[in-house]
């Protein structure tokens, strides 16, 4: 697991005050870093083209072209001519060496795209626009240095000092490419301070351990999945917990006929099992049950994921009066919810370019919640902690892997798992199943993710 930061501005600051470091310091660090990978990565004499912006982005690319100097054959494209003191200065040094700088871009082995910082507000111009284009043709392995500017697709983002939430968001996810952290001269234990934003990795997993050998199946908890309209979504639910440990599973219907040709292992009920232990509830649900009804099954104290169609629902502002639920929207469902909460009423562009801000207006208000905000890269939150799970892959985008979630979260819950565990676990649970997949992309189906729980 590893820290999330809104800027590193402030993280600079502190090296200067706290550790006497200088700016130039922290640039000749972060420039060698580029430098380090590019030669674990490349010959030497293999082409480099650097194209550097007028602030101190643009300074990170003009000190890397000095330090490559000689070693490959180094080209600096000034898109503008340098604007920073950083800048001005790096410019005088590669100057000094004859660095050749050019004025079109050339073919190169390594394309390291340095034009502008994490800080950036502006818009870029036509002529930078096409700049980008131009550099996305290039057969070349591409570097962003920090942050990708708009539009440019990096392999690979070597960002400084500490990694950015902007890196995260759900419209960057194809043109970040790999990340990496470069240290500028010192720790990260020693640059970064406290952050309650965090990024989850596999080694963050904490899977299902049944170590008790006197144990029987109530002792794994009892989910109950309410089943409505369409019966798939309840199915796949149900099955996904099963799978993932829970003891028992019900599906629940006041309709007989839905409980044909289900699988063997589920139970069918018409009510609410007495030694239920967790509730899953709105997935499929359509226009099956009325208010009542709903309410009928939440007269309880049960852990409750709640996903789907209930967040279009006015009960759902009587559910997040309880404590142990979760609550796992796509987008769309989280602009429905902020909405009836009277916390925002916006767009899905203007969600997805703020979904950080959003999240944790929603947490802020409803601290007892947990929030699964789903995405490219899925969102986590409680109160005021935070976690990004940035696994997710295009292969998940199939109807009903969000039932398959919503079952992994609702078989923790009954496994004894505290709701926000449950969510981070389940939901890493959810993307290793996606990446373990070995068939097409597209050919992913929730049965598939349901099947390889055997092998998590």
């Amino acid at each position: 697991m590893q820290k999330l930061f809104d800027e590193v501005a402030s993280l600079d600051a502190k090296c200067y005050k706290d550790f006497f470091l200088t700016e130039d310091i922290l640039m000749e660090h972060a420039a060698n870093g580029m430098a380090t990978h590019i030669r674990k990565n490349f010959q030497k004499n293999a082409k480099v083209l650097i194209v550097a912006g007028s602030g101190n982005n643009g300074a990170d690319g003009i000190t890397l072209a000095r330090l490559l100097h000689k070693d490959f054959h180094v080209s600096l494209l000034l898109a503008k001519q340098p604007k920073s003191e950083m800048a001005k200065l790096q410019l005088k040094r590669a100057q000094a060496l004859h660095v050749p700088i050019i004025s079109t871009l050339d073919e190169c082995d390594v394309l390291v795209e340095a034009l502008i910082g994490t800080g950036f507000q502006g818009v870029f111009n036509e002529q930078l626009l096409q700049l980008i284009e131009d550099m996305n043709h290039l057969d070349a392995y591409k570097i962003a240095c920090d942050t990708p500017s708009p539009g440019f697709y990096a392999d690979v983002t070597l960002t400084m000092g500490a990694l950015k939430k902007s890196l995260f968001l759900d419209n960057k996810k194809d043109f970040v490419g790999a990340i990496e952290v470069l240290d500028l001269g010192l720790s990260r234990k020693l640059y970064e301070t406290t952050s309650n934003w965090n990024l989850l990795d596999y080694d963050d997993l904490k899977l299902p351990n049944r170590v008790a050998k006197d144990s029987h199946k109530g002792t794994y908890g009892h989910l109950a999945v309410i089943s409505g309209e369409k019966l798939g979504a309840s199915v796949l639910c149900a099955s996904a917990a099963l799978r993932f440990g829970a003891g028992l599973v019900s599906l629940i219907s006041y309709e007989k006929e839905q409980f044909f040709n289900i699988p063997h292992a589920l139970m069918c009920t018409h009510s609410l099992p007495k030694n239920a232990t967790a509730l899953a509830i709105g997935m499929g649900f359509g226009l099956e049950f009325s208010q009542d009804e709903i309410a009928n099954f939440l007269d309880n104290k049960l852990s409750l994921v709640v996903d789907a169609d209930l967040f279009y629902m006015d009960i759902i502002l009587d559910i997040l009066k309880r404590k142990d639920i979760v609550l796992t929207p796509h987008p769309k469902e989280f602009i429905a919810l902020l909405k009836l909460t009277n916390l925002a009423d916006i767009d899905i562009d203007e969600l997805q370019n703020n979904r950080f801000k959003y999240a944790q207006l929603f947490c802020e208000k409803y601290p007892h919640a947990t929030l699964l905000l789903k995405g490219a890269n899925v969102i986590i939150g409680q109160k005021d902690a935070f976690f990004i799970n940035p696994h997710g892959s295009a292969k998940l985008a199939k109807g009903g892997s969000g039932d398959v979630l919503s079952g992994l979260i609702g078989a923790l819950l009954t496994q004894g798992y505290a709701p926000l565990k449950a969510a981070i676990n389940a939901s890493l649970a959810h993307t290793k199943l996606a990446q373990n997949y070995l068939g097409a992309d597209f050919s992913l189906t929730p049965d598939d993710l349901i099947n390889g729980i055997r092998n998590l």
